[in-house]
């Protein structure tokens, strides 16, 4: 009860996110019903084709439940300590009214995915609706209740868990964020090996009918995706030091010290970012190649992942943007212009573009060679 009644006293911002973590968790819930509706629809068929489209559902499910995770995170950090303290909430009741808000909102999305899920197989309507291709919703089959029930309660679940473990490490934000970097280059260096020198033939077939991909290069491209966000604050720290090197002016100064103090919390969303741009430029080149269309099921699935990582990562920039206010407030006072700050957030958004866009080409072009 308490969780819903911080969630109805958020205000309209809070609860625009929320409604967005909510909407991803619909979408992902979509996206695993599909998988059991398939196989339903398919009894006699391999069970490894189910299995297969199970596991391609790991992506959108990590990347909804981080969403979920970062909306959790802002909205407790905003909470007011002292009067949850006041109705006995320590440390330990923060962190399990944070989770247990964070799976309430999951679960409603959950729980319209099952309802959307429902009128699109004709059981609400009793019309089936066939936009989606042939034996995805396995009308005229009964759901099983455990089945349903399990697929929908991993996205909560998963999301409750990842809001009590990042938590419970504390608030506190890795300082030596150039430590990083070489564990996360070398990471990447050594997916990428693994993606190149993949064996050819038969492996994991890939969504929409575009061919088939080799397990090593799946674990590959898991290993370089770990390697970037591991790398994405070291990164942001390099750059911001690079930019407050050689006798800076004022605006390159206050630009690189930003980078520098902001790379903790803007690195890992930053990278996660790279990692995606990376993939959806390797699915665009895999699709071009031999001219074959996405179905509708693999379309959905690639909006659904861009856009929660896409506000995931403007979650991290809302967060660290709103942290910047005591130092903003402190340039005021020194008679630091508007357009000086204007043109120092300028510069840091170029120099990272500039870093970032060609690294997420270099790592989609060497992905696609297996």
């Amino acid at each position: 009860m308490l969780s819903l009644r911080v969630l109805r006293g958020a205000g309209p911002a809070v609860l625009g996110r929320w409604a967005l973590a909510a909407a991803a968790s619909a979408g992902t819930g979509l996206l695993l019903l599909s998988t059991l509706g398939w196989a339903l629809a398919h009894p006699g068929g391999d069970a490894s084709h189910a299995a297969v489209r199970l596991v391609w559902c790991v992506v959108p499910v990590v990347v909804t439940v981080q969403l979920a995770a970062a909306v959790g995170r802002t909205q407790s950090a905003a909470w007011p300590r002292e009067g949850l303290s006041s109705v006995g909430l320590g440390r330990t009741g923060l962190l399990a009214l944070a989770a247990v808000t964070t799976a309430v909102v999951c679960l409603v999305g959950s729980a319209v995915a099952l309802l959307v899920f429902l009128q699109l197989r004709g059981d609400v309507t009793g019309v089936e609706w066939n936009g989606v291709g042939p034996g995805l919703l396995a009308s005229g089959k009964a759901l099983p209740p455990a089945g349903v029930a399990t697929l929908l309660a991993v996205v909560p679940a998963a999301a409750a868990g990842t809001m009590l473990a990042g938590l419970r490490s504390g608030h506190t934000r890795v300082r030596d964020a150039p430590g990083s970097l070489p564990w996360g280059v070398a990471l990447v260096a050594v997916g990428l090996s693994v993606e190149v020198a993949s064996p050819r033939g038969d492996g994991l077939p890939l969504p929409s009918g575009l061919g088939v991909i080799a397990p090593a290069a799946v674990g590959g491209w898991i290993v370089t995706t770990a390697g970037m966000v591991l790398a994405g604050p070291g990164l942001v720290h390099v750059i911001g030091r690079l930019l407050a090197a050689y006798r800076p002016g004022p605006v390159r100064l206050l630009a690189g010290r930003t980078l520098q103090h902001e790379s903790p919390r803007l690195g890992r969303p930053l990278g996660l970012l790279c990692a995606t741009a990376a993939a959806a430029l390797s699915a665009y080149t895999l699709q071009s190649g031999d001219g074959h269309r996405l179905g509708p099921v693999s379309v959905f699935a690639f909006t659904l992942i861009a856009v929660c990582v896409l506000a995931t990562a403007a979650v991290s920039l809302n967060e660290t943007a709103s942290s910047r206010t005591e130092a903003r407030n402190a340039l005021h006072e020194v008679a630091a212009s508007p357009t000086t700050l204007r043109a120092a957030l300028a510069v840091r958004a170029t120099a990272l573009l500039a870093v970032l866009v060609p690294l997420a080409f270099l790592v989609a072009a060497l992905s696609t060679l297996p």
